[in-house]
């Protein structure tokens, strides 16, 4: 399955963009996965990622629009977002450290920790690509639970 949504660079767009996702993987892979644990996975992700575009990328003009793609093959899935912006020299970035107590920084760290793969080339044909990739895994079934043994009598309880 592959699918693609163009949206403008606009925080208040924040929610369709998640339940765009959602909503396709939901569709494609129904009721084996652990949908909790996973939505939660991906919307921090799609966030972090769809923020920094409209907040750094395309900072102050909402009428440059996003690119978001999403490919799914089994269980594999590549997200792509595609911003006009300056682009992010990676060779420039310093993972935070816990005694900087810095506020920002954070989410290529976030990004690189919760996908499989995390890749990022500047100025492809004028666009910037941030793609990101991870396996679904399977819904683990519910354990069954066993009943106690009803006690037996024999009669000579008593």
């Amino acid at each position: 399955m592959r699918t693609e949504l163009h949206i403008p660079s606009d925080l208040q767009f924040l929610s369709i963009v998640e339940n765009w996702l959602l909503g396709s993987l939901e569709v494609e892979l129904g009721d084996h996965v652990d949908w909790p644990r996973q939505s939660n996975r991906l919307r921090l992700v799609l966030v972090e990622a769809y923020s920094n575009v409209v907040r750094h990328a395309h900072k102050d003009q909402p009428n440059l629009p996003v690119l978001i793609r999403l490919e799914l093959q089994d269980r594999d899935i590549a997200l792509e977002i595609w911003d006009h912006g300056q682009g992010f020299d990676l060779s420039t970035y310093l993972p935070p450290t816990p005694e900087a107590k810095q506020e920002s920084g954070y989410g290529w760290l976030i990004l690189n920790r919760l996908m499989d793969r995390v890749e990022y080339r500047l100025q492809v044909n004028g666009k910037n690509c941030l793609k990101l990739e991870a396996s679904i895994p399977e819904a683990k079934p519910a354990p069954v639970e066993k009943a106690e043994a009803a006690p037996t009598f024999t009669g000579k309880e008593g």
